[in-house]
C-alpha cells in the first residue's frame, strides 16, 4: 500500500467514526507510521482518534500529536475539574476508594494505589471523559504480591493460546519481578492488544513492556 492510500484510508476513517470531529485533523503516512497532527475539542476525541487509526489496515504505529483545544465556554478551573474527577471515579463500583487526582491547567494526574490494571485502565478513561480535561497522566500503582515468575509466564501463554484473535506461536513472553515482557509479532492492532491485555491480566504483573511488532 502506498502512503497516500493510507493516509486516505485513515483519513476516511476518522471522518466515519461520530466521536471525531477531524476538521482540523492532517494525517500523515511514511512506511506504516501515521501521524496525527492538529486540534480536537476533547481528551476523549484524541484518544478515539488514536484508536480510529489502529483500525485501518496497513498501520504499524501511531504518533499521536493532535493537541486538545477547549472552547472558552467549556472551560473551568482546575479545583472544578478535580472535584467532577473524583466524583466520577468514585461512582465506578469498580474502582478502589485508594485513588487520588491532581489537576493542573487542565492535565489531570492520577495518584493512589489499584490492585490490578484494569483498575487503572478504568480510571484513567474514566477521568479523560470529563468534559474540560485536555490530558492524563497515569501515575497509580499496582499493589499485587509478585508470584513465583514461571507461574506467570505459564498463565499468560495459556491465555495467549486460548485466545482467538491471538496467534501465539509468533509470541513469546519474559518475566522478572513483575515486569512482563511481551515479544514477536501479530497481524493487526486487534490482536497487539488482545495480547497485552493478556499479560497485565496475569497476577502479580506491576509492569509490561511492548516489544510486539505488528506485522502486515
Amino acid at each position: 500500500m502506498s502512503d497516500y492510500q493510507l493516509e486516505r484510508w485513515v483519513a476516511e476513517e476518522l471522518h466515519f467514526d461520530p466521536v471525531i470531529d477531524d476538521k482540523a485533523i492532517a494525517v500523515a503516512a511514511r512506511d506504516g507510521e501515521v501521524t496525527l497532527r492538529g486540534t480536537v475539542g476533547s481528551f476523549t476525541e484524541r484518544r478515539e482518534a488514536k484508536k480510529a487509526t489502529e483500525r485501518v489496515s496497513g498501520v504499524k504505529t501511531v504518533k499521536n500529536e493532535l493537541k486538545v483545544r477547549i472552547l472558552t465556554e467549556r472551560g473551568r478551573d482546575d479545583a472544578d475539574l478535580r472535584g467532577a474527577v473524583l466524583r466520577a471515579l468514585q461512582l465506578d463500583s469498580s474502582l478502589p476508594e485508594t485513588l487520588d487526582a491532581r489537576v493542573d491547567d487542565g492535565w489531570v494526574t492520577l495518584l493512589g494505589t489499584t490492585s490490578w490494571q484494569y483498575q487503572r485502565e478504568e480510571a484513567a478513561y474514566i477521568a479523560g471523559n470529563v468534559a474540560g480535561i485536555i490530558g492524563v497522566d497515569d501515575q497509580i500503582e499496582l499493589t499485587n504480591p509478585q508470584p513465583n515468575a514461571g507461574d506467570v509466564e505459564e498463565s499468560i501463554r495459556k491465555a495467549l493460546e486460548r485466545n482467538a484473535k491471538v496467534d501465539a506461536d509468533n509470541l513469546t513472553v519474559d518475566t522478572y519481578n513483575g515486569t512482563v515482557a511481551v515479544i514477536g509479532s501479530v497481524g493487526s492492532w486487534s490482536e497487539h492488544d488482545a495480547a497485552i491485555a493478556a499479560a497485565w491480566a496475569a497476577p502479580g504483573v506491576t509492569e509490561v513492556t511492548d516489544h510486539i511488532v505488528v506485522d502486515y
